[in-house]
């Protein structure tokens, strides 16, 4: 196991540094090391590049509705912009992007607008059937496997899910499904090399081009049709509308992912847990939002620009100009303030599950926060319900992390299913 948020020689008297672990090896180890440092934390990024981390969900709140807090590299940070930040840093990939993840102000709304139409309540609960039907024909194609083999969930399942109901949304033809799975993951990899990086960056591109091209000639009632009516009408650039893909397939999809992932392990490792969901003991969107609190499916999410200095009251603490914020989700969901010493436990029955910050707070709340509940709550409801004597086929501590400081699941999560219900 690696050592977490190993601290670096001090930059100066009152600047203490960690050195972020790349692998993702021990998320909350590193959190909770954070978290003694105080509500933020300077640290190293994986490729050299220093930044705040912040690890307390009120001064996160704070921070996320602060109107001089930017998203956007482009115009507010100067490192950015003065090309400090090398070409091949693994991460830029998340900074480079032109859409609503990493606009800000009036940007940001031109952005998120279509986004946030195509995720409208109506448009989602309309859509929580067919969510169903895809998620009982996969467990359909697992239940053709014997009822002693191994299987591997995440792949079969939990990553096979999300990404069908996000290509449902985008109008995504079936040919596509399994190029777009493939690459998708890469992006979030902080261990990569710098050629590894790049290949994954040029072929998700390929693959959205192609998307776009296909859409062209076939227009529908979907997200990808709207968004390419957008960019005729001038209302987004080329570069937005391609942009605009890798959030919903890439971020979109990745941390429903993560939340089936672990939700599924947690409650495998907790029987008598599982045990009060299944009874009806405990509703599954309790449920759910303890997987939320408990393993947040994007970790650290990068990164933020304090647009001036920004004076945190509360804290003494102050952003300076141009200072590169890091928000460190996986800890805020741990605050033992907020859910006392059992943070760090699963535990289902707690009066705090929903005091969590898995889809972020503010202007960038994810738009597809009410979806990614429906799709975990009713994977859950229907994989228990099929497979009651499904176990891990591992012991939990040989499951294998992610390597990522971003995104927080497996990289594979074997089971024996059992006999079918």
């Amino acid at each position: 196991m690696t050592t977490p948020a190993t601290p670096a020689p001090p930059a100066s008297s009152d600047r203490w540094h960690y050195l972020l672990d790349p692998t993702g090896g021990d998320i909350h180890g590193e959190t909770a090391a954070l978290r003694e440092a105080g509500p933020a934390a300077r640290v190293i990024l994986p490729g050299g590049i220093p930044a705040w981390t912040v690890t307390d969900p009120d001064l996160i709140r704070r921070l996320l509705s602060h109107p001089k807090i930017s998203k956007d590299a482009y115009q507010h940070w100067p490192a950015y912009i003065n090309r400090e930040i090398p070409d091949d840093w693994p991460l830029r990939i998340w900074v480079d992007v032109r859409n609503a993840l990493t606009a800000y102000s009036a940007e940001h709304k031109r952005l998120r607008r279509p986004l946030a139409a195509a995720f409208s309540t109506r448009r989602v609960r309309a859509l929580a059937p067919q969510i169903t039907d895809v998620t009982r024909t996969l467990l359909d194609e697992l239940a053709v496997t014997g009822p002693d083999d191994e299987v591997d969930l995440r792949a079969r399942f939990a990553w096979r899910l999300p990404l069908q109901v996000v290509n449902l949304i985008l109008g995504v033809p079936d040919e596509f499904h399994d190029d777009f799975r493939d690459s998708v993951g890469a992006l979030f990899i902080t261990t990569t090399s710098p050629e590894e990086g790049q290949a994954a960056i040029v072929r998700i591109y390929e693959l959205i081009d192609k998307l776009i091209g296909y859409k062209r000639r076939n227009q529908a009632d979907d997200i990808t049709s709207q968004l390419i009516a957008a960019q005729y009408a001038g209302e987004i650039s080329e570069k937005e509308l391609a942009d605009s893909f890798i959030l919903l397939i890439g971020a979109g999809h990745e941390t429903t992912v993560n939340a089936i992932d672990h939700a599924v392990v947690n409650l495998l490792t907790h029987p008598e847990q599982l045990a009060l969901a299944t009874s009806g003991a405990i509703g599954w969107t309790q449920v759910v939002e303890e997987c939320l609190r408990h393993q947040a499916p994007v970790a650290t999410v990068i990164l933020r620009f304090a647009v001036e200095d920004v004076h945190d009251e509360t804290t003494g603490l102050t952003f300076g100009r141009g200072d590169a914020i890091a928000i460190n989700y996986a800890a805020a969901g741990r605050d033992p303030r907020v859910h006392g010493d059992s943070a760090g436990q699963f535990d289902i029955t707690r009066p705090t599950t929903g005091k969590h910050l898995a889809f972020g707070h503010g202007a960038h709340l994810c738009v597809g926060a009410e979806i990614a509940r429906i799709e975990i709550r009713t994977a859950l409801e229907e994989l228990f319900a099929r497979f009651p004597n499904v176990s891990l086929a591992v012991d939990p501590d040989q499951l294998e992390p992610l390597p990522s400081i971003i995104t927080n699941g497996h990289t594979r999560v074997p089971v024996v299913l059992g006999r079918t219900a």
